[in-house]
């Protein structure tokens, strides 16, 4: 049988997602339950143990598969971006209420009350899918309790026209690899929800990034051929071309989101990761 990407493809000897069945060998196939995220910023995890390295992370109201439920942990995959994972089944919920609102804002706050004075309950990164019933004065009411700012909120649908712009917003927030929100994210989950703001779908990881975004624009290191919003590749890494003197990328050597010089970050993934550019693409 073909090996399939586990990244994207839920199996393992012992269990594997149905739709998997003739492609993998498993013991057993399950079909899965559907639920959804029910907290603001849930780790997804390379192995089942809480202390295992993060590939990912889930974002509230997201939908995700659960193939499998065992001691507190779940195993499941993310049905944003087909990502695979472990995740603590405490921040999954069986109710689903259709999303009517998606979150904006880099970073947002969910209350129990419209007050701005009401502490905080829980986060809502960028992307947070929100169903909401009602709203009061500046906030909205949440379906699955508690209360969101209205400035921060936008119909489910409604996007906006410039990832560049949209990915501006996250310049300064720390690096963490596997993460997905402004509490924290890598240099493909800056590109990734730069470009679900606009409309447009991505893969998880870079190199997936590369496969499956825009067309190849041809590049020799002149960087006069670029244009802005151009993503940039490198083995493992990818930014986005603003002019020549901005490129912003989510990286560990500023190990934040940071804008420098093309010229410069090329030369030193070159010397520092011994890594030319790989490719660009254009949306």
């Amino acid at each position: 049988m073909p090996d399939l990407d586990p990244r994207l493809n839920a199996y393992r000897d012992d269990l594997a997602d149905r739709r998997l069945e003739g492609k993998v060998a498993a013991v057993r196939f399950v079909d899965g339950t559907v639920q959804r995220v029910a907290a603001g910023v849930v780790p997804l995890r390379k192995e089942p143990a809480a202390g295992s390295q993060f590939v990912s992370e889930l974002l509230f109201g997201e939908r995700v598969r659960v193939f499998e439920e065992k001691n507190g942990v779940a195993w499941v995959q993310n049905e944003t971006d087909g990502y695979v994972g472990y995740t603590d089944a405490a921040g999954l919920d069986t109710a689903l209420p259709a999303p009517t609102h998606v979150v904006t804002a880099i970073l947002s706050s969910r209350y129990p009350g419209p007050a701005i004075r009401a502490p905080r309950l829980d986060i809502l990164p960028m992307g947070a899918a929100l169903a909401v019933t009602g709203a009061k004065g500046r906030y909205a009411e949440l379906a699955t309790g508690g209360w969101a700012p209205l400035a921060h909120l936008a119909e489910t649908g409604a996007v906006e026209r410039d990832p560049v712009a949209v990915a501006e917003r996250f310049t300064g927030v720390p690096y963490v690899w596997g993460g997905r929100s402004a509490l924290g994210l890598d240099c493909s989950a800056l590109v990734q929800l730069a470009l679900a703001r606009c409309g447009v779908a991505a893969p998880r990881d870079s190199d997936m990034q590369e496969a499956a975004l825009g067309k190849a624009v041809p590049f020799d290191g002149d960087a006069s051929a670029l244009r802005r919003g151009d993503l940039v590749f490198w083995k493992g890494h990818v930014g986005i071309f603003i002019s020549t003197d901005r490129f912003l990328h989510a990286n560990a050597r500023d190990m934040a989101v940071a804008a420098s010089p093309f010229a410069e970050v090329v030369r030193y993934i070159a010397e520092a990761e011994k890594q030319p550019v790989s490719s660009v693409r254009r949306l």
